[in-house]
């Protein structure tokens, strides 16, 4: 069997990123992967301004707590003032620019106003609630580096700097189909002997959720025609073929002898729990199309589907996609339990709990699909390694996987 590394480094070898790019509003990139690096043209912020509700003052006039100053002129964010002239003090609001000749912002709970005079009850340092041209982004500054997954503030940086548009890698195509007559549709009535398709649903969202276009081609008879006629379909215009299911060499396990004569597979074992299975390969689009989409089958039990989409599928799709983050991050928690090891590198659902250590699921089958909504993320357990309680274990939450 292959260890999980390799197989991951054959996948990743396997993933031709995307090339092309489209110029897209920036309020519609979040989730996208940034092509071009955005460099900022302006400094952020542009002008010296305050920070607090208060006055704007010259240190040299308020040595003392009780100074009192003439209010001069009132700047309210939008607004520029004039030059702050000694013995006064500016009105300023959150935002506004400060005036030249002033060097401090007293806030407005330590000063008095009578008419248009300020008594100043606290002695500022030069600086003080001040934030400085530029302070947060230097105007030539990369802001945004290519391969970045934008998120809602790398939108919010990139508006900041005055960007209307950035350039996207195109969104990676993905066609997903389930095989088997045993499976019905959530709304249908429930065949003798089938199951409903969960990892249809799972899957979709899964691929949907890393910013994916999805053509559901839903699910195809267990027949090797109809197989090959939804390869062909979904070459056609998609970069990746996904499925579960259907993978072995049963005599209804269609999928891989109809890859083997559309394309190339290659059908592996992994050294992991859950998922041993997956399949990888390529499917030729139809003559006087250009090259091939690529072809993953996952395992059809329903926790094999979700950890090695993952552990395995994620990774590839990112790469495909342009996104310079391609490993999660792990946190070294305590384990609140004991667990024997297994010969597999073990991916065990597992929840934080109260006291900030890890609960196990009790029940680790690869069908109880239960365990994945119950639990925070996935303990990435090595071969033959027994967990004792009070352990460090390396584990991967849910926020880094989905």
């Amino acid at each position: 069997m292959l260890d999980f590394e390799d197989a991951l480094a054959r996948l990743l070898a396997g993933a031709n990123p995307v090339r092309e790019t489209q110029m897209v509003p920036t309020q519609e990139t979040a989730g996208r992967i940034l092509a071009q690096g955005l460099r900022s043209a302006i400094d952020v912020p542009p002008l010296d301004n305050t920070s607090m509700d208060g006055y704007a003052v010259r240190c040299t006039d308020v040595t003392t707590p009780g100074a009192q100053l003439l209010v001069a002129q009132r700047i309210a964010a939008g607004s520029v003032g004039h030059v702050l002239a000694a013995g006064t003090a500016a009105r300023i609001f959150t935002g506004a620019p400060l005036p030249a000749g002033a060097d401090a912002v007293v806030m407005q709970e330590l000063c008095a106003v009578d008419g248009d005079r300020v008594t100043v009850n606290h002695v500022p340092r030069s600086g003080e609630w001040i934030r400085r041209r530029g302070e947060d982004i230097a105007a030539g500054a990369e802001v945004l580096a290519a391969g970045t997954r934008l998120s809602a503030a790398h939108v919010g940086v990139a508006a900041s700097v005055g960007a209307a548009r950035l350039e996207v890698f195109r969104r990676l195509r993905v066609a997903l189909f389930s095989t088997g007559d045993e499976l019905s549709m959530p709304g249908e009535p429930l065949k003798p002997g089938g199951i409903y398709n969960s990892n249809r649903y799972t899957l979709r969202a899964l691929l949907e959720g890393l910013g994916c276009e999805v053509a559901d081609l839903g699910i195809v008879p267990d027949s090797r025609d109809a197989t090959r006629a939804a390869l062909r379909e979904a070459a056609a215009g998609n970069d990746l073929i996904l499925t579960s299911g259907g993978v072995s060499v049963g005599e209804e396990d269609h999928v891989k002898p109809a890859v083997e004569a559309e394309g190339a597979l290659d059908l592996w074992k992994i050294a992991i729990k859950p998922g041993k299975p997956l399949a990888f390969g390529s499917v030729r689009r139809k003559v006087g199309a250009d090259g091939v989409a690529a072809f993953i089958g996952l395992p059809g039990n329903p926790v094999s589907s979700f950890v090695t989409f993952l552990m395995l599928v994620r990774p590839f799709i990112l790469k495909a996609q342009g996104d310079s983050k391609l490993k999660p991050h792990a946190r070294g928690m305590q384990a609140d339990f004991a667990c024997p090891g297994d010969p597999r590198r073990e991916f065990l659902r597992a929840r934080i709990n109260a006291e900030g250590g890890l609960d196990l699921f009790a029940n680790q089958s690869s069908g109880v699909l239960t365990s994945c909504t119950w639990a925070d993320g996935l303990i990435d357990n090595p071969p033959r390694h027994a967990i004792e309680r009070g352990d460090t274990v390396r584990f991967l939450p849910f926020s880094e996987l989905l």
